[in-house]
């Protein structure tokens, strides 16, 4: 049986939908797995033994049509679910499922804070669309594979003193209201207290340097109005940034390949990161997580999969959640969403998935 999957973004999408891909192979009869994403978001599964081919949308829609119905396809699982995928689904004329997207839920949470959302995992939601083909959840989590060029050598690459262990930081997220001020991302590394290695793409590589310069010896010794940190228009603690021996920072923003900073985050002590792709990543190597939430809430459902994580998030803010996704500044001004989160490293784990 030939199976499309369509997913087309982005990268913490993706890689939630692992659970699907692997079940559908593994329990469905002959099942030969295909995938159809975009370019950017291929290395995520060219390497994922589950996928025997990945499509990508390099050119118009009506090219991926033609490339698709020369497949041949006996089913599609559609989980994307827009305008794009319903275009796809009908111009291919194959049986297929849709996943629910909960957006009419969605949206009175975020507007009117009326939460009538399910408690269930966005990866049961996927999975509940592979069900027509008899498809169970295999409870196995997430997955994540790193071809072997892309394993990075901590030894050879991180300094002498990250060669214990490490915490690694994923500073970066798609909108800003989704990432914690960069004066808070030096507060939260200073608790830490453990060598941090940054991890985010090229346009995160001057905020990694502002933190980087903040934990220098000489700026250690200096008060918090010293520190070379950019006016922020929400917040700047009075009380100087926590600054402790301990604390060192590895600036790895724009060095690394997705698939490398992969491999960093498998083989770090545990992770901090926002609502983004990496916090994914690090749920499918099963990493205990600290999950930084601003204008997003883990009641979406995207919060970390079938790993040990802690909340840090300020709860009960009556304009919280403002987006689904989030915005390039907060709506009301003062982003209290991230200004106000209280960094209690001692929380309680949870776990999902048990």
């Amino acid at each position: 049986m030939k199976i499309l999957i369509l997913r087309f973004s982005s990268i913490g999408d993706i890689v939630l939908t692992t659970p699907v891909i692997r079940a559908v192979k593994q329990q469905v009869a002959g099942a030969v797995v295909h995938f159809a994403t975009k370019p950017a978001f291929r290395s995520i599964l060219e390497n994922n033994p589950y996928v025997s081919r990945v499509h990508c949308l390099t050119g118009s829609l009506a090219e991926l049509v033609a490339e698709l119905r020369a497949e041949q396809f006996d089913f599609i699982i559609d989980l994307h679910h827009n305008l794009r995928t319903a275009i796809l689904k009908a111009r291919l004329g194959v049986k297929a499922s849709s996943f629910d997207k909960l957006n009419a839920r969605k949206w009175l949470l975020v507007n009117w804070k009326i939460d009538t959302l399910p408690r269930v995992h966005i990866v049961e939601r996927y999975l509940a669309a592979a069900a027509p083909l008899g498809v169970q959840n295999d409870n196995q989590g997430l997955d994540y594979f790193i071809p072997k060029q892309d394993e990075v050598a901590v030894a050879e690459v991180l300094p002498p003193a990250f060669q214990n262990g490490y915490v690694a930081f994923a500073i970066g997220a798609q909108h800003a209201t989704k990432r914690l001020p960069t004066e808070r991302i030096i507060e939260l590394c200073g608790l830490l207290r453990q060598p941090v290695v940054l991890l985010g793409g090229p346009t995160d590589e001057s905020t990694g340097h502002i933190i980087e310069l903040a934990f220098d010896a000489g700026a250690a010794a200096s008060p918090a109005s010293e520190l070379r940190i950019p006016e922020s228009p929400y917040y700047f603690p009075e009380n100087a940034v926590p600054q402790v021996p301990q604390t060192i920072i590895y600036n790895a923003c724009g060095k690394f390949n997705l698939n490398q900073s992969a491999s960093l985050v498998r083989q770090a002590r545990l992770v901090v990161s926002h609502d983004t792709g990496l916090m994914h990543v690090a749920a499918a190597f099963q990493k205990q997580i600290f999950s930084v939430w601003g204008n997003t809430v883990p009641e979406f459902g995207m919060y970390p999969y079938r790993t040990e994580f802690r909340l840090l998030q300020v709860e009960g803010l009556a304009c919280r959640p403002c987006s689904k996704i989030g915005f390039e500044k907060c709506p009301q001004g003062h982003f209290k969403c991230m200004r106000d989160i209280v960094f209690n490293l001692n929380l309680p784990p949870a776990r999902d998935g048990r």
